[in-house]
Order: structure tokens, then C-alpha cells, then sequence
């Protein structure tokens, strides 16, 4: 009798390690798939912010090289203004090296500085180009013009795209930071600044 009853104290015993041994296993797999799957939306996040900067940048370089086509255009089908030209080029070359980046721009005046060279040259240069003789009749310039304006209005489109992106992945960074830390530890972590200035203390 005292066989069976130590035989059955054994089988219960070792149910109940095997259950810990399960329970604890359980719980290390709850843990590593919550923090899988943070590091997986974490990594998301940073895709598509990428992607929407990426796409917004890609933008404004084509816009630029229109300018640059439309001044190269200026130059071929007449001889006046070339002086001035020649400056609209330099200026066109400094533009690009204003540009904000995503750090820079958490300083307003980078991307305020930056608007406002980019809008007088987009006005400037399509004056130039309408009251050009022969504007009317000229088909490759009407385009350029055309391709520059509706660039230029695409600017604050791609802005808040951007925006809406990184407020989601703002917000996701302050929830989830903790369990973050440790699966990231390469990355700063970091919120990021946004066009229309939001404080990301």
C-alpha cells in the first residue's frame, strides 16, 4: 500500500513540475512574442517613414531638375538674361545643399529658410519663363512650367503624409519604449520631428 501511495506522490509530483516547467515556458514564449512583434511594427515604422521621406525628397529633386531644364530651355531660345541665368543656376546648386534633413528640420528656421529660397526661385522662375517671347508657342517650356508649379504644390501633400506617419510611430515609441530597449539596443530610440513642429521631448 505505501508502494502505491509513494508511487502516486511521484506522479503527482512530477505533473506538477512538468505544469511549472510549462507555465514558466509559456510565459517566456508570451514575452518573446510581444517583443517579436514590437521589433517587427517597430521596424515597419521605420520602412515606411523611409519610404514617405524618400518619396517627398525624390519629389522636390525632380522639381528642381525641371528648373534646371527650364533655365537650360531659357538659354537655348534667347540671348537675353544670360547673366541672370547664370544666377538662377547658382542659386538652383545652393538649394540643394539648403535642404533640410531629418534632423536639421527640428530647427524651424532650416526648413523656413529653405521654403522661402525654393518658393522665390519656383515664382521668379516661372515669371521669367511666361513673359519670354513666344512662351505661348512654345510647348516644352509651357510643360516645365507646369511640371515645377504642380511640384510645388505637391510640397505640403508629401509634408503631411510624412507627418501623419512619424506621429503614429511617435506615439507607438512612448508606449512600447520599455520593451523596446532591450530588442534595439544599437538604436537611439528616438522620437522624430515633424513638419509642423511638434514639441518631441
Amino acid at each position: 500500500m505505501r508502494k502505491i501511495v509513494a508511487g502516486v506522490i511521484i506522479v503527482i509530483g512530477g505533473a506538477v513540475l512538468m505544469s511549472c516547467g510549462e507555465n514558466k515556458a509559456n510565459s517566456s514564449d508570451a514575452a518573446f512574442t510581444k517583443a517579436d512583434s514590437l521589433t517587427d511594427r517597430y521596424l515597419a515604422f521605420q520602412d515606411s517613414m523611409l519610404q514617405s521621406w524618400n518619396v517627398m525628397i525624390n519629389d522636390d529633386n525632380q522639381k528642381i531638375k525641371s528648373m534646371h531644364n527650364l533655365l537650360h530651355e531659357l538659354l537655348v531660345i534667347t540671348t537675353d538674361d544670360r547673366d541672370q541665368i547664370t544666377k538662377y543656376e547658382e542659386q538652383l546648386d545652393q538649394l540643394t545643399r539648403l535642404r533640410y534633413t531629418q534632423k536639421s528640420m527640428g530647427n524651424a528656421d532650416v526648413v523656413e529658410e529653405y521654403d522661402f529660397a525654393s518658393t522665390t526661385l519656383v515664382r521668379e522662375l516661372i515669371s521669367l519663363a511666361e513673359t519670354t517671347a513666344g512662351f505661348s508657342k512654345n510647348t516644352t517650356l509651357q510643360k516645365l512650367v507646369e511640371d515645377i508649379r504642380l511640384a510645388d504644390e505637391r510640397v505640403n501633400n508629401y509634408r503631411e503624409d510624412y507627418d501623419l506617419v512619424v506621429m503614429q510611430y511617435n506615439e507607438f515609441l512612448e508606449e512600447n519604449k520599455s520593451y523596446l530597449v532591450e530588442a534595439n539596443r544599437n538604436d537611439s530610440l528616438e522620437k522624430k520631428y515633424l513638419f509642423q513642429m511638434v514639441s518631441v521631448e
